[in-house]
């Protein structure tokens, strides 16, 4: 039963958060809409921001549980993006409230796990030392969530797969040689 009220909260939330902005959505909203009463909130959050929390925490591990192994940064960026698409105004609502924070820690998460995963295994045959491989990791992890946040700020309008590919080719030109030339 806890674990249905869990799934109920969460899945009430977000379909009120596709109709309006965090901010007009209350606990007492949110329990009448769910058909349960504040207690069973207060229960299992102690607060909006907390039922947030874990929602984004839980979207981003489902991420990296489902891409358990990355070929490439445009598959790592194309999961980030399609999820983001299905959940657009969800997303935008939290990316511009008080707790986009939140929304960011787990975007830098998932970003982090994507280039990890996928320059790993490039790293395999390279000649850079380990901390030239922390520093490359933290780069292409700064550069995927900038591309990210930049596509949040413009209101998820523009059709990112060519965006996508490009900037992820015009990487791997870089980075190969980089790789392979030093």
């Amino acid at each position: 039963m806890t674990n249905l009220t869990k799934r109920e909260i969460k899945n009430t939330f977000l379909k009120m958060l596709e109709e309006k902005p965090f901010n007009q959505i209350t606990v007492k909203a949110l329990v009448t809409e769910c058909g349960i009463n504040r207690n069973s909130f207060y229960y299992h959050y102690p607060d909006i921001p907390a039922l947030i929390e874990e929602i984004v925490k839980d979207e981003a591990d489902d991420i990296i549980r489902e891409y358990s192994s990355i070929d490439s940064m445009q598959t790592g960026l194309n999961a980030i993006l399609a999820f983001a698409s299905v959940k657009r105004k969800a997303l935008l609502h939290i990316f511009n409230s008080v707790n986009r924070d939140i929304f960011e820690q787990h975007l830098w998460k998932i970003c982090e796990y994507v280039v990890s995963a996928y320059l790993e295994s490039i790293f395999e045959n390279s000649r850079l030392s380990d901390f030239e491989k922390k520093i490359a990791i933290k780069f292409y992890v700064c550069e995927c969530f900038g591309f990210a946040i930049d596509w949040f700020t413009n209101g998820m309008e523009e059709d990112n797969e060519a965006r996508i590919e490009t900037f992820c080719e015009f990487n791997k030109k870089i980075f190969k040689q980089f790789l392979y030339e030093t």
